[in-house]
Parts: structure tokens; sequence; C-alpha cells
């Protein structure tokens, strides 16, 4: 390398690095999963994925990606003639993997007593306010969003890379679940009591009380589901 080139290197490796952009098949996945949890494409909706390609503006390669990055998330899956169409998992099928997420969390949040910076508790607790000051008439997906970061938040400060990895891939599963009991109003006043418990038990660094507050907030999700379905074999 002469000198002119190396020079040129070494401005832009101080200047920093371009940022990398994101995928059209990334931003794709965030496009359908929005219509997905929103239901906007309901439960056992057949994907068409020419007509979704031509909707989204895009070629069908990057749909094809973006298709299989909800279908590990379990929000889109294939039938027999590998046609994809909207997830429409068992009430059973969500309630097991909530149970193994509750375990998960609830040792995240023991790790996390023990091995959280002071900064990252004070951030945890930040969001918790950020959900409670949320207006009355906020959309459920900010709402949701923030939930979800609340949850993340807890996994990260545990400091432990296996658990973070199995956590995302089993709450990834479970998007649509969670966000179907976190969108109810009734739910929201819930959920803001049971953030306030789980932080209140981290800020004391209490190990034991963290995991149980964040056991029981887990357990609700699965009794609201219930109460969800039960009102929609009603209707």
């Amino acid at each position: 390398m002469n000198k002119q080139a190396s020079k040129v290197t070494s401005i832009v490796s101080e200047s920093g690095q371009v940022p990398e952009r994101r995928s059209l098949s990334t931003e794709a996945a965030d496009a359908l999963r929005e219509l997905i949890l929103l239901e906007k494409l309901a439960p056992g909706t057949p994907v068409p994925e020419r007509d979704l390609a031509e909707g989204l503006g895009i070629s069908r390669t990057p749909l094809k990606d973006a298709l299989r990055i909800l279908e590990v998330e379990g929000l889109i899956e294939y039938g027999p003639t590998r046609r994809p169409r909207v997830a429409d998992p068992s009430l059973d099928e969500i309630e097991q993997n909530v149970l193994v997420l509750s375990a998960l969390e609830s040792l995240a949040g023991e790790l996390a007593c023990s091995s959280a910076s002071d900064k990252q508790i004070s951030e945890i607790g930040d969001l918790d306010r950020s959900m409670r000051d949320l207006p009355a008439n906020s959309s459920a997906l900010e709402f949701f969003h923030l939930d979800m970061e609340f949850h993340a938040s807890i996994v990260a400060a545990s400091r432990n890379e296996p658990l973070a990895q199995t956590h995302k891939q089993y709450n990834a599963r479970l998007w649509r679940a969670r966000f179907m009991s976190s969108r109810q109003q009734d739910r929201r006043e819930n959920t803001l009591a049971e953030h306030a418990a789980i932080t209140k038990a981290l800020v004391a660094r209490d190990a034991a009380a963290t995991a149980k507050q964040l056991r029981k907030h887990l357990k609700s999700t699965i009794i609201n589901l219930h109460h969800i379905r039960s009102a929609d074999a009603k209707t």
C-alpha cells in the first residue's frame, strides 16, 4: 500500500465505518410483522408471495428472506405445499412456550440483581416510567414496544449470553400472543402495576422477589390469553 492510500485508509478509519444499511428483507419483515400484530393479516391468512412483493415494492427474493425471518419468529408457517400463511398456534402451544419464557425471564431477573450495573438498573426504571407516562390514548403498538424493551433490558442486565439468545428465540415465537395480551385496555393497568413491582424488586436487588414478580407477570399473560380466547368463542 502506498503512502497516499495508507493516509486515506487512516482518515476513513478514524472517522468511523459507514453505518450498515438495513436490508430490504429486514424492512419487509418489520412491515409484515406489524400487519400481523395488528391483525390486518389475520391468523391463518394465506400469504401470496407475488402479490405481497408487488404491494411492498420489492422483488420476491428479499420477500422470501423476510418470510424466513417471520417463520423463525413463529408468525409465518408453511403448509404441506410450502405455501406461506400467517401462523395460528393453539392456546396449548402458546401456553407451553410462555411457561418456558417465564422460567427464562425469572432466571434473568435473579442474575440481574447481582450482575447488572447501577446504570442498567436505572435504565430499566426509566423504561418503567416511560410506560406509565404514555398518554391514555397512545397506540397499543407503542405501549407494546416499550413493554418488550423493558423485558429485553432485564435479560440483557443478566449478562448471560446463552440465556439472552434462548430468550430471544422464545420471545420471538410469542410476539403476537404477548401483543394480544398487552393490547387489552384493561390489561394495561395490570401490566404497569406488575412492572412497578418488578422494578422495585430489581432496584432493591432482591433476587427472590424479582424472580417471583416476573413469574407472576408471565402467568397473568396466560390467564389473559385464556380470557381472550373465551371471549372470541362466545362471539
